[in-house]
């Protein structure tokens, strides 16, 4: 893939359940090599948009359109709470060699170059120190770099993440997304990835959708995290604050009320979103 080349076009997408609208005419690209934050708080059509990306769900209108003959074949996946079982009798190596045949019937026959895949794959997402340990095992950020690089195997061109960052400790949060944002740029691979907070994916950010009641505003950064577009796009009134390095999006109090509430407690305040 070349930088530049459009990969994801989403154009008036629309998705309808039961009369209640969930996304309305969303629409934005997404080009090879181009890293972008999916925001939005829960229940706000992340994981809806993701799953009619991949075609799980049906839409209402509009266009989802992923270049290249081989379709759905070139997206790869990270889905949303997996939990792997401590007991589970399957090593890292396994689980990412499942990426390339898991969905054929019978058992896969070993070669060296489906081994040497497995192999590049853990070593991109250095994570061949832990390959030969059970699952289980693993903790979260360990677990995320398999999963990542099981999504990976088949070298697709769109990788879609849903809230992979959730449940893990700072310091893995940062190595998944230099980890991710390094794959990005090294293999040309567009990124879509899902989270309820920005603040952990602004240095790596090309660009970001956010979302709000199944609207959606797109752009870089600075275009689309502002007071104006993102009080259009709630319906009411949204500050947007930039203290100690986190942007904070508030609905309700007045600045000074916020100021003085993340001098008095920092982290507590910039948690939310």
């Amino acid at each position: 893939m070349h930088r530049g080349e459009e990969v994801l076009t989403i154009d008036g997408l629309s998705v309808t359940f039961a009369g209640n609208c969930v996304l309305h005419e969303v629409g934005f690209s997404l080009q090879a090599g181009e890293f972008c934050g999916l925001i939005g708080s829960n229940g706000s059509g992340k994981t809806t948009l993701l799953r009619t990306i991949l075609g799980f769900q049906a839409q209402s209108a509009g266009v989802v359109k992923i270049t290249g003959r081989r379709g759905l074949s070139s997206v790869g996946y990270v889905p949303q709470k997996i939990v792997l079982d401590p007991y589970l009798p399957m090593r890292g190596r396994d689980l990412v060699s499942l990426g390339l045949d898991g969905h054929l019937l019978g058992l896969p026959f070993p070669s060296k170059k489906r081994s040497r895949l497995v192999d590049d794959m853990l070593s991109a997402v250095d994570a061949r120190a832990f390959a030969d340990q059970r699952v289980g095992d693993l903790s979260g950020g360990q677990q995320q770099r398999i999963l990542i690089a099981h999504a990976l195997v088949r070298r697709p061109r769109l990788l879609l993440l849903d809230e992979p960052l959730a449940n893990l400790d700072l310091k893995s949060v940062a190595e998944i997304v230099a980890l991710l944002r390094q794959l990005c740029s090294e293999h040309g691979i567009a990124m879509l990835l899902s989270a309820h907070d920005m603040n952990p994916l602004m240095s790596a950010m090309d660009k970001i959708v956010y979302l709000a009641k199944g609207r959606a505003a797109s752009g870089v950064t600075h275009e689309v995290v502002r007071e104006d577009v993102l009080s259009e796009l709630y319906g009411y009134h949204i500050d947007v604050i930039r203290v100690h390095g986190r942007v904070l999006v508030i609905a309700a109090g007045t600045r000074e009320e916020m100021l003085a509430a993340v001098e008095r407690d920092p982290i507590h305040v910039a948690s939310i979103s």
